[in-house]
């Protein structure tokens, strides 16, 4: 009885540390695209400099952990960091690939996202799903179930229905719907890779975010050269403004905690359902910025909304069924014998 209510227990803290942690993601992400839209396009700021704000929010994640790697070390007692050289040329060697598909993720994020809507933002990142599919297959050589790809197949539907709909407007891009499926690329190979990383560092996420960003502000330097951005830098009107640079920090914790959250999130979950999540979380951001902005969209770009989260629904559900035969089928010999 009393190991009954002990596993109750166990189980119950493990789902509302999930909970807990979705959530924390669902907040952090949906600020986060708020505040970099804002520093992007608004009338007061437009900086219009992307893979400089991308890298300027590496640069305040990477001050963060090495404040609280150098605090956990004079004071033990009141902070706590997991200790770790960024700069051991076999630990650079080892994260490196991360943080290649890391700089790809948010710089084609933050690039996506200064060409089209956060109202749209929601479509242009949804094949996540698909692609986390695809790599499965081709990296890990892991087949997916008819149903599966059945529904990999209405999501690729609702997608172009989106970019069909959305391409009637006088906001659509081309190019940011490019970058935003490129964001999504990067986020699925991200996914599956942050896995295989955090054995490198003994599952310790903060390392990895210390990491990580360090090694993305290296990576940043000659994007912003190939993008031209430093003349926009150089000549912006605001750039020595107390204001901007304020809310260029804000932008930067916000960086650091979407980073950190992301990471924690893949660690108490998996990457299929951190992508599910994403999709999710989009979704409910599209509601939110509608209202905010006051864009008023077509019926039938609202049906591409709901076709792709329907699709990522039954996809999760699929696969969540078939996880469950697979465990049954693995358990069932043991009860047996």
């Amino acid at each position: 009885m009393y190991q009954n209510l002990e596993e109750h227990n166990r189980l119950v803290n493990k789902y509302l540390k999930i909970v807990f942690v979705v959530a924390l993601y669902w907040c952090t992400s949906i600020l986060t695209v708020f505040v970099n839209k804002h520093l992007q396009s608004s009338d007061t700021v437009n900086l219009g400099a992307p893979l400089f704000m991308s890298w300027f929010q590496c640069v305040v994640s990477t001050l963060i952990c090495f404040v609280m790697s150098r605090l956990s070390r004079k004071y033990p007692s009141v902070f706590t960091f997991p200790e770790g050289n960024p700069l051991d040329i076999d630990t650079f060697r080892k994260i490196l690939p991360l943080s290649v598909l890391y700089t790809l993720m948010i710089g084609a994020n933050n690039l996506s996202l200064s060409y089209v809507t956060v109202a749209f933002y929601y479509i242009g990142r949804s094949l996540t799903t698909v692609f986390s599919v695809v790599l499965t297959y081709v990296i890990l050589r892991q087949r997916t179930s008819f149903k599966c790809l059945m529904c990999c197949a209405v999501i690729v539907i609702g997608f172009w229905l989106g970019v069909d709909q959305e391409s009637l407007t006088t906001v659509f891009s081309w190019r940011g719907t490019i970058f935003g499926v490129l964001s999504s690329l990067a986020l699925a190979m991200f996914s599956i890779q942050t896995k295989k990383s955090l054995t490198h560092v003994n599952q310790e996420v903060w390392l990895l975010s210390y990491y990580n960003n360090l090694y993305s502000t290296l990576l940043f330097l000659p994007l912003i050269i190939i993008n031209g951005e430093l003349e926009t830098i150089i000549t912006y009107q605001h750039l020595w403004a107390a204001w901007f640079w304020a809310a260029m920090v804000l932008s930067g914790v916000c960086g650091f905690a979407i980073g950190f959250v992301t990471a924690l999130e893949i660690q108490v979950t998996s990457p299929l359902t951190h992508n599910i999540s994403g999709t999710a979380k989009a979704c409910a951001q599209t509601l939110i910025a509608t209202q905010y902005y006051h864009d008023v969209r077509s019926a039938l770009w609202w049906t591409s909304n709901i076709v792709v989260l329907v699709a990522s629904a039954a996809y999760t559900r699929v696969k969540q069924l078939e996880m469950v035969r697979h465990h049954q089928q693995r358990t069932a010999p043991t009860q047996k014998a």
